[in-house]
């Protein structure tokens, strides 16, 4: 349906609409980050849009949103507020939620603040635990750490290509569209974030939110991510009433390694 610049309040979002409206739900996505825009997610999101409505936006700080706030506008709940604000403001009603990697904490989130704009979320190459959690199983996985290596020596230049893409032979492909998305880099400051200057992405007991959510919950994840391992994806899924989807020898982009595959778990997901 194309692009627009979206008012929700203070600040503007740039959207991005994939396919028509219909009587299906729209699927709003939460992108990760979130020092970048949603432009990295869309291979994923192009087979879906056949069938969906799907929208997409930068966050605030990201992108072609708005830019240059303060420091303090830049926080997790102003993700949440936007999201809220942004359905309201198409009037998509009931949405079926997507939350990608950071976004996915985001998702978790807005159905603890907004349970009742959501029919249906999916959490996607995420985690509801701490990165410690995650540390623990990479410390002892030998290919993390030889790819961590090379990440190292390139000085980063390959940008997490060859620890975000199972398949090498993918890598440069994936870095190719990294670097055609200049325009969705964002002012999000990873600093801030090291020391301790940015709210907590859930406000709340993760497993506590999605189980009193109490709705259709689908777990996506690929089977080599190295950014949150399969495992945390598992312990979520004993943890919560959910499906579990994990997409063999794909890593934390598995949307964009096995497009096809990856948006067809969600449709049947969505569809069910």
């Amino acid at each position: 349906m194309g692009d627009s610049l979206v008012d929700v309040g203070g600040v503007t979002l740039f959207v991005r609409e994939l396919g028509r409206r219909s009587e299906r739900p729209s699927v709003v996505v939460i992108h990760g980050g979130p020092d970048v825009g949603h432009g990295y997610l869309v291979p994923g999101f192009e087979p879906l849009a056949r069938d969906h409505h799907v929208v997409m936006f930068d966050f605030r700080g990201c992108g072609r949103s708005s830019r240059g706030l303060p420091d303090d506008d830049l926080q997790p709940e102003y993700v949440v507020q936007d999201t809220h604000r942004l359905i309201e403001r198409l009037e998509l009603g009931a949405v079926d939620l997507v939350g990608f990697s950071t976004g996915g904490r985001a998702a978790m989130e807005f159905v603890h603040k907004h349970p009742e704009q959501v029919r249906r979320l999916v959490l996607a190459s995420t985690s509801a635990y701490s990165s410690a959690d995650a540390a623990a199983y990479l410390a002892d996985w030998d290919e993390y750490q030889r790819r961590q290596r090379v990440e190292d020596e390139a000085n980063g230049a390959l940008r997490n290509s060859t620890i975000f893409v199972w398949d090498l032979a993918r890598a440069p492909a994936y870095l190719q569209l990294l670097e055609s998305l200049d325009t969705d880099l964002g002012d999000w400051s990873y600093e801030r974030a090291m020391n301790g200057l940015m709210h907590p992405w859930i406000t709340g007991d993760p497993e506590q939110i999605l189980r009193a959510f109490a709705k259709p919950i689908l777990i996506l994840h690929g089977e080599k991510d190295m950014g949150f391992p399969v495992q945390l994806a598992h312990r979520l899924h004993k943890a919560v009433p959910s499906q579990l989807a994990v997409i063999p020898n794909t890593a934390h982009m598995c949307h964009f390694e096995q497009p096809e595959t990856w948006s067809q778990h969600i449709r049947e997901f969505l569809d069910g």
